[in-house]
């Protein structure tokens, strides 16, 4: 399932030019702010994202994230509403989502999600899979899957040996230097 071209998502808390300047512009930038979501903020990052050939996808609120002709959305593993799907969307809107397990892969594909992000791959949390979990999970759903959870630059290449289509973080990105193209390197 590997391809040249692997898709690379970066959450980011807030709008830091110098953070969001470092990326490759095959990268997709997430605005997941739980606590401390502002509009003006999400414009923002929305217009810079424009300027600079990146994709810009909102967190939490598809509505919105609709409303402001953002690229797309990503429904975190806690939303379980399905009240998007009755929503009038653009052609190339994205809609992704995260699950932890086999349950919340099958509701992430009710919502009709085009990827999931199935975490934790590789951090040790309590929703920790580690590898080999990760690949027969990501087995069971009919969605292509992105690993999420403590990738960084030693395990990157580990990801080799699953089937997943990308990867996504926050501390991998926040690096000097930005992931390379093309498999995973």
């Amino acid at each position: 399932m590997h391809n040249n071209l692997i898709n690379k998502y970066y959450f980011i808390n807030k709008f830091d030019t110098n953070l969001i300047d470092k990326q490759q512009k095959d990268t997709i930038i997430i605005y997941r702010n739980y606590l401390n979501s502002n509009l003006s903020e999400i414009i923002n990052i929305k217009y810079y994202c424009k300027k600079n050939n990146l994709k810009f996808y909102l967190s939490n609120n598809i509505k919105l994230a609709i409303n402001l002709s953002l690229d797309g959305a990503y429904i975190p593993s806690f939303n379980k509403s399905t009240k998007h799907l009755s929503y009038s969307v653009k052609k190339n809107f994205v809609i992704i989502g995260s699950a932890h397990n086999y349950k919340e892969i099958r509701l992430k594909e009710k919502q009709c999600v085009k990827f999931i992000f199935l975490s934790s791959v590789f951090k040790k949390n309590k929703n920790y899979l580690g590898l080999n979990k990760f690949k027969l999970i990501s087995k069971l759903a009919n969605k292509e899957i992105i690993a999420l959870g403590g990738i960084n630059s030693k395990n990157i290449k580990k990801l080799n040996l699953t089937s997943c289509s990308g990867f996504a973080g926050i501390s991998y990105f926040d690096k000097k230097k930005a992931p390379k193209k093309g498999p995973f390197k």
